[in-house]
């Protein structure tokens, strides 16, 4: 069964075109992913998808099924601020929902008749079973006070009651814009499974490339003003994607050596605990292959030249904080090593907000002390901070605070080309930021972070908002960088591709520290005892590696990073003698010491590779 059709549908804006005679057709039971780069039409065709806009094409079609109940998740959800959260979420014509609502009410007065006709009514209705669904719902998302008024809520609790409302509402098609945007982990998990079912059908605007890889069966993507649509989850998108770039003639782009790296960590991200060695033994050798082959320089590739960190970095001693009876956390004790890669979990409300403020001073400790090195230098992106001049143009934004980040050997790089790499062409950094899309807004404000040259960089949910292509460009970027990195972040795929181990804030002012990525965590949460120590664990503690049949330390883990970066740069010295080879003036000497040469490299090569293989079969 159709349940929409778009044909012939062009829109500009200005005289920008957004897209132009696009087709598209979603039919009953399919899950589909939009993906674009920011600010080239996501939002705009979103809002022809739900008849909110029309087309600007004369032969324009669009038609939804008036048969069937859709639901629609917008980025900033509209409410009736006189209504409360309860209100809210029974304001509808489905009289089961309102016999639910009528029975919720009466129940918290406790008149004990009306409660009695309330009970008849959902048992003639047979609405128990909603009854329950509705409090699942609003259990899952954290929706405690049904009674506050919705002008008292924030962004992220609108946008959890908003989700709410629709999933209650049961439509058979769902559009959702960003639905992992202020959910905290646990959520996302819970929003995953519940999307999964069989007969919802789903078309949805998400960077969660989780999301994206485990419930979509079709991604649609918009660039350059077409629609191109790739069957299958998102690491067969990747595999598509790369042959149609490839097959376009587009060489050397950056974009593909993008899309390379990505498909090569998605073929090695976690899966369950029974296949990960395989994968990772079968990604190793799919990652050898193509490194065998001739390779071009990967202009993307920047080593930034950090600012000097000494000896001490970062240290917590005994540090807690308190709002008034609250305890948001205590007796946390570290200290921080050069190059260390921290990600930090937790439930909304858990303090992780409140603990960056407390590392960076912004927030005094109400317990303990923090002592910061001399050659400290943050950079600090808050979910609070993005104050931007809508007024000066975007280069000038990132010029007026530096004009060139310093690179090795002597070498810089502009603030103009450092806005390239992310994405903004020469042309768009004449635009004025009032004219971007928030998601280009928050690109900008990261940059100018970035620019500062920061060598211990903390990122307070940088992923909201951002497109896939700007993510992977982020991580590529935060893989060179050389200083010490702080995540918090509800998207799990950047925690697992960036950090090395964990703070997991649990409540009740406990906070953990777990040697692995996100999804090593939630796997020995579930699957095994738990490994973690207490923060009293300090990071500077000698850690001793030891065999051992259930996984890898720290250290271990380290050394594995380790290895499949020295291999990668051994194939690479191979491959640059085998093509000095190729050299048609080289004398029988030259010869003979390069075959010496690349024989020992073969052999290095051989003892790190079994070395590796070994860790990762542990793993």
């Amino acid at each position: 069964m159709n349940y929409l059709t778009l044909e012939n549908i062009t829109k500009s804006y200005g005289d920008k075109m957004l897209f132009k005679n696009i087709q598209l057709h979603i039919n009953k039971g399919q899950k589909i992913a939009f993906v674009a780069k920011n600010g080239t039409g996501k939002s705009t065709l979103l809002r022809v998808l739900t008849g909110m806009e029309g087309s600007e094409g004369e032969n324009a079609k669009i038609w939804i099924n008036s048969d069937v109940q859709m639901g629609f998740l917008l980025q900033e959800p509209q409410f009736n601020f006189n209504l409360n959260v309860l209100e809210t979420i029974f304001d509808t014509t489905n009289e089961t929902l309102l016999a639910v609502k009528e029975y919720e009410h009466f129940l918290a007065l406790g008149n004990i008749d009306q409660i009695q006709a309330a009970t008849n009514k959902m048992d003639d209705l047979k609405a128990w079973d909603v009854e329950s669904k509705v409090k699942e719902i609003i259990s899952k998302l954290k929706i405690v006070d049904l009674e506050q008024k919705i002008d008292t809520l924030s962004g992220g609790q609108l946008k959890r009651l908003a989700l709410a409302k629709i999933l209650i509402e049961e439509p058979a098609f769902l559009i959702l814009d960003e639905p992992t945007n202020h959910l905290d982990l646990d959520m996302i998990e819970w929003l995953e499974e519940y999307l999964s079912r069989p007969n919802l059908t789903l078309f949805m605007v998400t960077h969660d490339r989780y999301f994206l890889e485990r419930i979509c069966d079709t991604i649609i993507e918009l660039e350059n003003g077409q629609l191109y649509k790739y069957s299958g989850n998102y690491s067969q998108y990747l595999e598509k994607k790369a042959t149609r770039v490839e097959n376009e003639g587009i060489e050397h782009d950056k974009n593909k050596k993008l899309l390379r790296k990505e498909l090569d960590w998605v073929r090695r991200m976690p899966q369950g605990r029974g296949t990960k060695a395989k994968s990772r033994v079968d990604a190793f050798y799919d990652l050898k292959e193509v490194t065998d082959q001739k390779k071009t320089e990967d202009k993307m590739k920047i080593e930034i030249k950090g600012q000097r960190l000494g000896s001490k970095i970062l240290e917590a001693h005994n540090v807690g904080l308190d709002y008034g009876d609250k305890h948001i956390f205590s007796n946390f004790n570290y200290k921080f090593k050069k190059g260390e890669r921290v990600g930090i979990i937790g439930k909304n409300g858990t303090g992780k907000s409140s603990f960056l403020k407390v590392l960076t001073q912004e927030l005094s400790p109400t317990q303990g002390k923090i002592v910061v090195g001399d050659t400290l230098v943050f950079g600090y992106y808050s979910q609070d901070g993005m104050e931007l001049n809508v007024d000066k143009r975007v280069i000038e934004v990132i010029t007026d605070i530096a004009e060139y980040i310093p690179l090795e050997k002597g070498q810089t790089l502009s603030a103009a080309a450092l806005l390239e790499r992310f994405l903004f062409s020469r042309s768009q950094q004449q635009v004025f930021v009032s004219q971007l899309s928030g998601g280009e807004r928050r690109r900008l404000y990261l940059l100018t972070i970035l620019i500062q040259n920061p060598n211990f960089l903390i990122l307070d949910e940088p992923t909201n908002d951002l497109d896939i292509l700007t993510l992977q460009i982020l991580e590529d970027f935060l893989l060179d960088f050389p200083g010490c990195l702080l995540i918090v972040t509800h998207d799990r795929y950047f925690m697992d591709k960036l950090v090395d181990h964990l703070f997991v804030f649990e409540g009740d002012g406990q906070i953990k520290d777990f040697n692995g990525n996100y999804s090593e965590y939630r796997e020995t949460q579930n699957n095994l005892p738990t490994k973690s120590t207490k923060t009293e664990a300090s990071s500077d503690q000698e850690v001793t590696p030891k065999p051992s049949s259930e996984g890898l330390n720290y250290e271990e883990r380290k050394e594995l990073k380790r290895l499949e970066k020295d291999i990668e740069k051994i194939q690479e010295k191979i491959k640059s003698i085998e093509d000095r080879f190729t050299n048609e003036n080289l004398n029988l000497d030259d010869i003979q010491k390069l075959g010496v040469e690349i024989q020992k490299l073969r052999d290095d090569l051989d003892t790190r590779e079994s070395k590796w293989l070994e860790l990762a079969e542990r793993e």
